[in-house]
C-alpha cells in the first residue's frame, strides 16, 4: 500500500499517529491532541469508535505470518486489525496518548488497574523471576495480590530504605507507589531507581498523574494506573494501563492475548476522551484540595492531615470523632470507594479499600482506624468545606471498637514517613 493510499485507511492511526515528533509540545496540547494525530487527514474531529471483535481478510496466509510475528515479539502487527483480543484501533489510540503523556515509548491497556498489575506479574513470572521487593503503603488489592501468591509470587516488604537489600537473583520487580494510598506518602523515585539496579521499578502514578509527575523520567521502567481513576475522570469507566519501553509493552501484549484481559473499544474512546481534560481537571482539584487540607491542619476536630508535597486532589485526615459517623454525615460529598471523578467522593480506607490487608499491616503502614480518605473534585471549594464542617460536627465520639488503632505511636511513625510535611497547629502535627 502506497503512503497516499495508508493515509485515508480507515486504521492508519493505529501505526502512524503514535510516530515521534519533532518538537515536544507542552502537556496540556498533548492532552488534547495525543492519539488524534490523523483525524483531520481522515475527514474526522472525533475519534471513532471501532467495535468490530474480528476482521475480514482473503489472505489467509499473510494472516499467519502476521500471527507468527506477534507471537515472537509482542509487537503490533502491521496493516488492519485482526481480532478482537490482539488489538483494537481505538484503545491504541488510547494507549498511544498515554504513552506521551507518561513520556513512555509504548503503552498497554487492559480491562481494570488490577487487570494490568496482574500481566506485569505474569511477564515477570514467566522469566523466572517471581519474587518482588514493596514499598507499603499500596492500593489494598495490589497488596493483597502480592501477598497472598495467588500468581506464585512472593513478596519482601520494605522501607525505600531497604530495597537494595532485599533485591535477590529472582527479583523480577521492584513496586511502589507514590502519592500512596491512603496516606499519600511519598518517596523519592530517583533514589529508589538507582537502589533497583537492573530490576525494573513499577511506580504506580494514579494518584499523581503524569500532569504531576512523570516517573520514567525518574528511572522508572513501568508506570501502572488504574485508568478508573483520573485518567477517565467522570466514574464512569473501568480500565488499567501500563506505559513502559516497546520491549515490556511486546510482553504485556502477549500476556492480555492469552489472558483476555483486554479494555473494551468504548471504555478507549471514553479514556482518550478524558485525556482531554486531565490538566485542567487535576490543577483545578489539587487547588481545592490545597485549601482543604490548609482548613482541616487548623481544625481541632481534626488529629492529623496527609497532603503530599506534591499536590495533587488527594487529602487524607484523621478525626479525633468517629471516622463512619463523617461518613454517615456528608451529603454533598458522596461516600464512595474510587477517586478521581469530577465530584468529590470520601471512604474509610479500614473499611473498605484496605480492609483486605492484615490490620496489624494495615496500621503499621499508617493506615489508621480513624483516617478518612478525601478524593476532591471540582466543587466549590465552600459548598464542599460546609459539608465536612457540618459532618464532622455530627460525628460524635468514637463507639467502643469503632475506630481503635490511632494511637500515639502510630502518630509519631508517620511522622517519619518520606514526602510528608508536618505542619503545627492550634491542634497539634498534621502530616500535610
Amino acid at each position: 500500500m502506497d503512503s497516499t493510499a495508508a493515509s485515508t485507511h480507515a486504521y492508519d492511526g493505529v501505526r502512524t499517529y503514535g510516530a515521534p515528533r519533532a518538537r515536544a509540545r507542552a502537556l496540556a496540547t498533548e492532552a488534547v491532541h495525543a492519539g488524534r494525530d490523523d483525524l483531520a487527514r481522515q475527514g474526522l474531529h472525533a475519534p471513532p469508535i471501532d467495535l468490530s471483535t474480528t476482521y475480514p481478510s482473503y489472505d489467509s496466509r499473510a494472516e499467519a505470518a502476521r500471527i507468527d510475528a506477534f507471537a515472537a515479539t509482542g509487537a503490533q502487527p502491521d496493516g488492519p486489525p485482526v481480532y478482537g483480543r490482539l488489538g483494537n484501533p481505538t484503545v491504541a489510540r488510547f494507549e498511544t496518548a498515554l504513552a506521551r503523556l507518561e513520556g513512555a515509548e509504548s503503552a498497554v491497556a487492559f480491562a481494570s488497574g488490577m487487570a494490568a498489575l496482574t500481566a506485569v506479574l505474569l511477564a515477570r513470572a514467566s522469566a523466572g523471576l517471581r519474587h518482588v521487593v514493596a514499598v507499603r503503603p499500596l492500593y489494598g488489592c495490589s497488596d493483597h495480590l502480592l501477598t497472598a501468591g495467588l500468581l506464585g509470587s512472593e513478596v519482601t516488604w520494605t522501607d525505600p530504605a531497604g530495597i537494595a537489600d532485599a533485591l535477590r537473583p529472582d527479583t523480577g520487580l521492584v513496586m511502589v507507589e507514590s502519592p500512596a494510598n491512603p496516606t499519600l506518602a511519598e518517596v523519592d523515585l530517583r533514589a529508589v531507581a538507582h537502589a533497583c539496579g537492573s530490576v525494573p521499578l513499577l511506580a504506580d502514578n494514579t494518584f499523581a498523574t503524569p500532569v504531576l509527575q512523570r516517573p520514567v523520567e525518574r528511572g522508572a521502567r513501568l508506570v501502572l494506573h488504574s485508568a478508573t481513576k483520573y485518567l477517565g475522570g467522570h466514574g464512569d469507566v473501568l480500565g488499567g494501563v501500563v506505559a513502559c519501553d516497546e520491549e515490556f509493552a511486546g510482553q504485556l501484549r502477549q500476556i492480555r492475548f492469552a489472558t483476555g484481559g483486554v479494555l473494551h473499544p468504548l471504555a478507549g474512546y471514553l479514556l482518550l476522551r478524558g485525556l482531554a481534560t486531565l490538566p485542567v481537571r487535576v490543577r483545578a482539584a489539587s487547588a481545592t484540595a490545597a485549601e482543604l487540607a490548609r482548613r482541616l491542619a487548623a481544625d481541632p476536630r481534626i488529629a492529623r492531615v496527609h497532603y503530599p508535597r506534591i499536590g495533587g486532589a488527594m487529602v487524607a485526615f484523621e478525626v479525633d470523632g468517629d471516622p463512619h459517623g463523617v461518613i454517615a454525615g456528608v451529603r454533598l460529598i458522596t461516600p464512595a470507594v474510587s477517586l478521581g471523578s469530577v465530584d468529590t467522593l470520601i471512604q474509610h480506607p479500614a473499611s473498605i479499600s484496605h480492609r483486605i490487608v492484615d490490620a496489624a499491616e494495615r496500621r503499621g503502614a499508617g493506615v489508621s482506624d480513624r483516617l478518612l480518605r478525601l478524593s476532591v473534585g471540582l466543587e466549590d471549594v465552600e459548598d464542599l468545606w460546609g459539608d465536612l464542617d457540618r459532618a464532622l460536627d455530627g460525628a460524635g465520639p468514637v463507639h467502643e471498637g469503632g475506630a481503635e488503632g490511632a494511637n500515639e505511636g502510630e502518630a509519631e511513625g508517620r511522622d517519619e514517613r518520606v514526602g510528608e510535611t508536618v505542619l503545627r497547629s492550634g491542634r497539634g502535627a498534621a502530616a500535610v
